[in-house]
């Protein structure tokens, strides 16, 4: 496990420029500056996010993660 899979680097501070929702998606553009997702607007703006980026960094497996957890309380 590389660091950046062992600690999340988006944070509950980190909001999506879309809507303003959690970002679970942070995408590096080639041109430079980067861009934050939410699950639902980084699948809905895949397509054209891609041939743009340089790196995407994707931490949506944590919604996954969140609701084991809750669902086990």
């Amino acid at each position: 496990m590389t660091p950046e899979q062992a600690t999340p680097t988006l944070t509950t501070h980190d909001r999506c420029d879309a809507c303003g929702a959690q970002a679970y998606v942070r995408v590096e553009l080639a041109s430079g500056g980067e861009l934050h997702f939410c699950a639902h607007h980084a699948r809905k703006h895949n397509a054209a996010i891609e041939p743009l980026a340089s790196h995407i960094h994707d931490e949506t497996d944590r919604l996954h993660a969140d609701a084991s957890s809750t669902a086990a309380r």
